[in-house]
């Protein structure tokens, strides 16, 4: 049930206008040709649903706290030297599931506020849109600088807002996003300076021992590994990730 209220919420917000204004979605419409035949076309509605469905991982990047993660997760794996490992889909993976560990909430209350009215026919399709966007724009609110805000204001001409309603999804977007990487970046550069530490005094040694053949690397490494390990550096990383998103 929150895989279909997460996917449902993402469609309504990403639904083009066409789309909105359509009372259904017809996939295949027939006219009827010369010498009695008939012409099949494709729905305009349809590949207005199909580009909808393209802008998925654009609004999961955009809107979520998808940057954040795997910014601090790659820059984590950077710090630790293990190269590849873990690999880039266990990286994504676990960047997503967080993500729908820390959305959840969020997805939950545009559920019911603006996606289940509409799938009852208890409200029409812009109105749910607006209701079901409200808790997404408030957790970028929450989450976005208010210099980045002043930014995007000034370099779109839009001038000074009153409050936050005022503010649009071009200007909001943009200013989440420069928000989450210079967040996401703030973490992981904490995240690096112990293994840095440990990289600094192996190297020391191996200087003072004349070992400058040897790569401080190769030694440093299970330092490293058994650190993380021994502070339970995993629950850490994600404990501090999911409370950096609590206000």
């Amino acid at each position: 049930m929150n895989q279909v209220r997460l996917c449902g919420m993402l469609l309504l917000l990403l639904a083009p206008a066409g789309l909105m204004a359509a009372p259904g979605l017809d996939a295949v419409t027939t006219t009827p040709a010369a010498g009695g035949g008939q012409t099949y076309t494709l729905s305009i509605q349809v590949l207005l649903f199909m580009t909808a469905l393209t802008l998925l991982p654009a609004g999961l990047l955009m809107m979520t706290s998808f940057a954040r993660v795997i910014i601090v997760l790659a820059i984590l794996r950077q710090a630790l030297g293990t190269q590849s490992t873990p690999s880039n889909q266990i990286l994504i993976g676990l960047a997503l599931f967080l993500t729908v560990f820390i959305m959840m909430p969020v997805f939950e209350e545009s559920y019911t506020a603006g996606i289940e009215p509409y799938l009852e026919d208890r409200m029409e399709m812009t109105q749910a849109l607006e209701q079901a966007v409200k808790p997404v724009r408030a957790f970028m609110f929450a989450q976005t600088r208010e210099s980045d805000l002043a930014l995007f204001s000034r370099i779109g001409r839009f001038g000074d807002f009153a409050d936050q309603d005022q503010v649009p999804l071009s200007v909001l977007l943009p200013a989440f996003a420069t928000s989450e990487l210079k967040t996401g970046f703030q973490i992981g550069f904490l995240v690096f300076i112990p293994f840095m530490i440990i990289d600094l005094v192996v190297a020391s040694v191996l200087m003072s021992m004349g070992m400058m053949m040897l790569s401080p690397m190769i030694i440093s490494l299970p330092f490293k590994i058994m650190l993380f390990v021994l502070i339970d550096g995993w629950a850490l990383v994600f404990g501090t990730l999911a409370s950096s998103f609590l206000v």
